[in-house]
């Protein structure tokens, strides 16, 4: 697969990485740990080199991406997130120099290694100044326990505070076809400053598979059921989307996920989505998508059929939305 440099510091990941979250956090039951170490090597043996983790996410979460990835440690990159108080995203942000560092020292034993590849803020705190934040991380790099800091949905305003203190190798936020706010003033900010991109739920949590409709029923701990996109009434109403995907997919002989993720990788150089998933097939069609070759006109289409269209639903509920972009 292609590799991609995230920021000025030399980070390479393969285009693609590996959302792990939903393997047994937030989309319902869990999978069998044995199933998602497995999962997680044939994504190694494909090709990714990325995999994303999170205090956030559960013990259990870092736990078995440690395991998974123990036997190839040296050939993967490993990004895990802090930020949350004692892990649990309900309980508001804590982003204290002290935590930080305790969250580094767990995640570190969770991982069974010795270095953290990435290191992102999982939310901006509001009560801890930026500069506290990249000046701790600064000082775990030079400690040799993280090799790279990076951000998660943070505002501009954060990003040039951290960038100034800890060059910032990567943000983190939601970018697909379907969320579309981060090339505003988010992009540009990053190719200015020279960041990386790692858009996170890059085929919109599974709507731009083509595989939910307005009929699909979500486990009842599915955190789909909290966001507004994902009402029934609004998946009908932006199913439109999925029939323009499927259009231009079959043209190119693809599938709608992978001309969602042809397009966000076409955006720019220095962008590496990780789309998540729990089956195998759905693996190779993800990275079926790094080899989508979409020309300029192909974009143009693309963008302009989007122009046409009137996305329904907010992305999150109010109360998770106040964190973003601080």
């Amino acid at each position: 697969m292609e590799k991609r440099i995230l920021g000025t510091q030399g980070l390479e990941v393969s285009a693609l990485g590996l959302g792990c979250m939903g393997l047994s956090f937030a989309y319902g039951q869990a999978m069998d740990k044995q199933e998602a170490i497995k999962l997680i090597r044939e994504a190694y043996e494909k090709g990714i080199t990325l995999f994303d983790t999170a205090e956030a996410y559960g013990i259990a979460n870092e736990e078995l991406v440690g395991e998974a990835l123990n036997p190839f440690r040296k050939e993967v990159v490993i990004a895990t997130k802090f930020g949350f108080k004692d892990g649990n995203v309900t309980d508001g942000q804590d982003s204290r120099p002290e935590n930080i560092r305790a969250v580094a020292e767990e995640s570190l034993r969770r991982l069974k290694t010795d270095v953290i590849d990435l290191f992102y803020q999982h939310r901006v705190d509001p009560n801890v100044p930026m500069e506290d934040v990249a000046g701790t991380v600064k000082d775990l790099i030079q400690e040799g326990k993280v090799k790279y800091f990076g951000l998660s949905e943070a505002g501009v305003s954060s990003i040039r505070k951290a960038h100034a203190v800890q060059p910032v190798s990567a943000l983190q936020s939601e970018y697909s076809i379907w969320w579309r706010e981060p090339e505003l003033e988010i992009l540009p900010t990053l190719e200015e400053l020279g960041i990386g991109f790692v858009p996170f739920s890059p085929l919109g949590r599974g709507f731009l598979t083509g595989a939910i409709n307005q009929d699909t029923k979500f486990e009842s701990t599915d955190f789909r059921n909290t966001l507004p996109r994902f009402s029934e009434e609004n998946r009908s109403t932006n199913q439109k989307l999925i029939d323009l995907l499927g259009g231009i997919a079959s043209q190119k002989n693809a599938t709608p996920a992978q001309i969602a993720l042809g397009w966000l990788l076409a955006q720019k150089p220095w962008i590496a989505p990780i789309p998540g998933t729990t089956k195998s097939h759905r693996l190779t069609e993800n990275i079926g998508g790094a080899s989508i070759n979409l020309s300029v006109d192909d974009i143009k289409k693309i963008d302009d059929a989007f122009a046409q269209t009137t996305i329904q639903g907010d992305r999150y509920p109010a109360h998770f939305q106040k964190a973003v972009g601080k």
